[in-house]
């Protein structure tokens, strides 16, 4: 899988939802390899989307076509200044990966010593997590090649997520977590408080 990590702050909500809609309606069918989509608005009016590909060739086929092209000519109007693109080679799926039937996303962004160890821990605690935190639906780490990273955890409800926040933390599995976060470093938060979950059409 490849991810490609669009965000920047958005002047016209309204039109960028048009523009979205009609991506789905009329591009999405002619992208070869395309997966499916993760996006939403941020409070502070930040718009972040992980679309997922088969693989970065078919990410490029999809940014090479005319219709892609004049599409996002008119949706980087709905824009605030410049946006960001970040790509992802590696990604790595964790609980099953995202859900569409999420009602809460919380996307991480930030830097990493060790990518590698960082998915480890992810995969290692899967089954733990699960009986832990029910509200967690999946998540899904991407790295850049580098050191720069996105996370996104998939959950069933936001109200579900805060709540479980309180829970106390096992031994097994507090160690994990605090090594995972150090490696994270600092983070930067977006709360996608209603996601707009797309996949591919089969």
């Amino acid at each position: 899988m490849f991810i490609q990590v669009i965000q920047g702050k958005v002047s016209d909500p309204d039109r960028l939802q048009r523009c979205m809609d009609r991506w789905t309606e009329e591009l999405q069918p002619g992208a070869v390899g395309y997966l499916g989509t993760t996006s939403g608005l941020c409070d502070d009016g930040t718009f972040i989307a992980l679309a997922r590909f088969e693989s970065a060739e078919a990410a490029r086929r999809n940014s090479e076509r005319p219709e892609q092209g004049a599409w996002w000519a008119e949706t980087e109007q709905c824009f605030d200044g410049p946006v960001e693109f970040m790509d992802c080679p590696e990604v790595t799926q964790w609980m099953g990966g995202g859900s569409d039937e999420a009602g809460f996303v919380q996307i991480m962004e930030g830097h990493t010593r060790d990518a590698a160890r960082m998915r480890e821990l992810l995969t290692q605690g899967g089954d733990r997590v699960h009986e832990l935190r029910p509200d967690i639906l999946g998540g899904l780490l991407a790295t850049n090649g580098g050191d720069a990273y996105v996370e996104a955890v998939y959950f069933t409800s936001e109200a579900a997520a805060r709540e479980a926040e309180k829970l106390e933390i096992p031994d097994d599995l507090r160690t994990l977590f605090e090594e995972e976060s150090e490696l994270m470093g600092e983070v930067e938060y977006f709360d996608l408080h209603d996601p707009r979950l797309v996949s591919a059409r089969k």
